[in-house]
């Protein structure tokens, strides 16, 4: 007789489930843009300008900047000498600066010569002396423009003459005195403040030549001599 095995009872093994924790990706870095130099942005500036509108934009702004920068990077010494305006020196008459405008043309061999009075309060310079291939112009004597204005090149004139420095360039016409300069030949001009002191700017002479003097150091002493008899 043969006996039935019994079955087996099958244990039931349970996995023992093992809990993560999701993996936290890193966040990706995007890549930053190369840093532009100025050249790039240049080229911008020239292909957003491409009518004659935008041009004189960009002038304005340009001259707008500049003269900002100058007045502020030349504060000081602008509103010192603005703060002794009471006690400024003063010019010599006419019959006495005559004299000395005529000996500096001559010795310097010049076309001519502009004296000029200045204000720093009011922002104004008055011709009192114009001298031009041996003649006397009488009708630019009195003659009063802004000592500042729209042109970078004679502002920044101004500053080196406040700075006791005689500013010598290729001569460019900004007003009616600088239009006669033009018309007796002058196309090169040197400036000297009156007198030839830091801070004391009663006025400035002006003298214009057919071209580049050779020896501008000795021009320039020569002038700062003229500059100092012509303060009273």
């Amino acid at each position: 007789m043969v006996t039935a095995k019994k079955p087996v009872a099958k244990t039931a093994v349970k996995k023992a489930v093992v809990k993560r924790d999701p993996v936290k990706r890193a966040p990706v870095k995007q890549a930053k843009p190369a840093p532009r130099d100025m050249t790039d942005k240049i080229l911008d500036l020239i292909k957003w300008v491409d009518n004659p509108f935008k041009l004189v934009s960009v002038v304005l702004l340009s001259t707008i900047f500049f003269l900002g920068y100058l007045t502020w990077d030349s504060r000081q010494v602008i509103l010192a000498a603005i703060s002794s305006n009471s006690t400024m020196p003063q010019l010599k008459t006419h019959d006495e600066l005559l004299p000395l405008a005529n000996n500096l043309v001559k010795d310097v061999n010049a076309v001519g010569i502009v004296v000029n009075k200045v204000n720093l309060a009011t922002n104004s310079r008055t011709t009192v002396l114009a001298i031009g291939n041996g003649e006397r112009n009488h009708k630019l004597e009195g003659v009063t423009v802004s000592l500042f204005a729209a042109s970078p090149e004679r502002n920044a004139d101004i500053v080196s003459m406040l700075n006791n420095e005689v500013a010598c360039k290729p001569f460019e016409s900004s007003s009616p005195v600088g239009e006669w300069a033009k018309s007796v030949g002058v196309k090169y001009m040197c400036r000297a403040s009156i007198p030839s002191e830091i801070g004391k700017f009663a006025g400035y002479i002006a003298v214009g030549f057919k071209e580049e003097p050779r020896d501008l150091v000795s021009i320039k002493t020569r002038m700062i001599l003229t500059a100092t008899e012509m303060d009273k």
